[in-house]
């Protein structure tokens, strides 16, 4: 007589099957998605990582990478691991011309076939139990509508002197050793490398164009992470930080150098607007950018006393002016950004 983990054993078999050859008609356990922009070089580390998941056996699960418009080999990568990928776990690959992580991620969203969907970046590598913490955190709190990985780095060469004061912007996330849920009135919001959210909670909250794109080759502008995680904790969904889904963030030197790092910083100050007026409500608004300007104004005036001739030479004290100018000037080039978007779409409507 078929026990009852034999049965359960054959039908999550006969479930693996099925998603390899028809992904969309079957609802899986959980989804990794990787949204890439020219990552041929980076892509296998990360499927390597993923090949070594631990008790992962009996989770019906899948992987999909996001190609954002790439100009390199990512999509021949893709189709070498194809054909050697486990029949387990369907390996899809799925392309997205529009540039930008926030229409990649998008994409991920929609194609999934999980109720349960996990961002990895083409340069984390997830430990052995990330997988399996993911998906049990997600069961034992169903609340929360998006879990935080932590991240830590791993430095082609090492960085430079107080990088701990900005390391969070590079997606390092150390919040210790404990679950924790991120309150809204704290104001603090989780890189999206690593971070697993609720399919539906997206769909629901989550607008299809956000004013926040991402990262272009472009532009460095950023904050598409913490736009669509502030949709969700606004629809009342929880935000948890989960120390047990462990990441490495493979970081070369290239992004440890002043010029990067002080492009990051004004990326990330010119999109604080955005991701304030969000989480403020409407009829606040005209009071608290004023509050926000005095206070960016108090911390670059307080950061010059403090570093004084260090914030022309020292890397990390440059880069923090840079945050807080640039986070300063964040409403009016927003403003600016908004009306050459509109003359744009004006002009797009009348050339069609």
């Amino acid at each position: 007589m078929i026990s009852v983990l034999q049965r359960a054993d054959q039908l999550v078999g006969l479930r693996h099957t099925f998603s390899r050859f028809f992904p969309e008609k079957v609802d899986l356990d959980f989804s990794v998605a990787i949204p890439t922009y020219n990552g041929a070089k980076r892509l296998a580390n990360v499927l390597e990582a993923l090949c070594w998941q631990l008790n992962s056996d009996r989770l019906s699960w899948e992987i999909i990478v996001v190609d954002n418009n790439s100009t390199d080999d990512t999509a021949a990568v893709v189709r070498r691991y194809q054909r050697i990928w486990s029949q387990q776990t369907p390996l899809r690959y799925a392309f997205e011309a529009k540039q930008g992580a926030a229409y990649a991620r998008q994409r991920a969203i929609h194609i999934a076939a999980s109720p349960l969907i996990g961002f990895l970046d083409d340069d984390t590598l997830p430990g052995m139990t990330w997988l399996i913490s993911a998906y049990r955190f997600a069961q034992k709190y169903p609340q929360a509508g998006v879990i935080a990985s932590r991240i830590r780095g791993k430095f082609e060469t090492n960085p430079p002197k107080n990088f701990e004061r900005i390391a969070a912007l590079l997606a390092l996330t150390e919040r210790g050793s404990q679950a924790l849920m991120y309150q809204p009135k704290n104001k603090v919001i989780p890189p999206s490398a690593g971070i697993v959210v609720r399919r539906q909670a997206w769909l629901d909250n989550v607008p299809e164009e956000l004013v926040l794109t991402g990262r272009t080759s472009k532009s460095m502008l950023t904050g598409e992470d913490t736009e669509s995680i502030l949709h969700i904790q606004q629809a009342g969904w929880e935000i948890w930080y989960n120390p047990q889904m462990r990441l490495q963030h493979q970081i070369p030197s290239s992004r440890l150098t002043r010029e990067y790092l002080n492009k990051l910083c004004r990326g990330i100050g010119l999109s604080r607007y955005r991701t304030r007026m969000l989480s403020t409500s409407p009829w606040r608004r005209p009071v608290m950018i004023l509050l926000y300007m005095a206070n960016d104004v108090r911390k670059i005036i307080r950061h010059c006393i403090r570093h004084r001739q260090d914030v022309f030479y020292d890397d990390v004290a440059a880069c923090e002016l840079t945050l807080y100018t640039a986070s300063l000037i964040s409403p009016f080039f927003m403003a600016q950004r908004s009306v050459r978007q509109r003359l744009l779409k004006c002009d797009y409507d009348m050339v069609s």
